[in-house]
């Protein structure tokens, strides 16, 4: 989903770019195919590690048709590449899905369901945008109702929902699905022409912020 749509083709995950010649690597050019932010962005990733943020929504089209490749691609990452999905809200209405992510990731399901919640949303069409939908579906899928309900509205997912929100602000988020690299890239796939060619892009960053370019 885009505040303008843009397209999400996408084609199979691509090797990573660090097989190919340097000048192939450094290909990608800023402004163009992604965007240098003015203020680098604090990450959460470690010594020697570097930071990938996917920026996406539940119930965007696009989101959906991309996941399946992001999910392979987050397999095949290096090790020192730590990845990290966050759920945008551009209005009110999306933060029933907000809190959905938080709550699987906080009762460590987001492997079992996180892909079940697109498919329950764009294949069954059921409208998980309400507490009220969202706990009637995971109890169909065998959590623990109170808990999760528990969770959904507690304090550590409120936080972790601002900290989403301050993301989505800092890294000037226009659509989803969107990368941000590093804490000073943001690609989409109007700016890299499509999300197979956006994680291309991202790997090109990777390495260069690897590189300390």
């Amino acid at each position: 989903m885009k505040r303008r749509f843009f397209s999400s083709a996408l084609l199979a995950t691509s090797a990573w770019l660090s097989a190919l010649p340097a000048k192939a690597q450094w290909a990608f050019k800023a402004g163009k195919d992604y965007v240098v932010l003015d203020r680098p962005v604090p990450t959460d990733a470690g010594p020697g590690k570097v930071e990938l943020l996917e920026f996406f929504w539940y119930s965007c089209p696009h989101c959906n048709k991309f996941e399946p490749a992001f999910a392979q691609w987050v397999k095949d990452a290096p090790k020192d590449v730590t990845v990290r999905r966050v759920p945008i809200a551009f209005r009110e209405d999306f933060a029933p899905q907000q809190r959905l992510f938080y709550t699987l990731e906080a009762m460590n399901l987001l492997d079992t369901l996180h892909g079940k919640v697109f498919h329950a949303v764009h294949e069954e069409r059921l409208p998980l945008n309400t507490e009220a939908t969202i706990l009637a579906w995971v109890e169909k899928q065998g959590v623990d109702k109170a808990k999760f309900s528990d969770i959904f509205k507690s304090f550590a997912v409120t936080s972790k929902i601002k900290k989403a929100v301050q993301l989505q602000n800092e890294f000037r988020i226009e659509g989803v699905p969107s990368l941000g690299v590093a804490g000073r890239y943001y690609i989409d796939g109007g700016l890299a022409g499509s999300m197979e060619r956006a994680l291309k892009v991202a790997e090109s960053l990777i390495a260069q912020a690897r590189a300390g370019k």
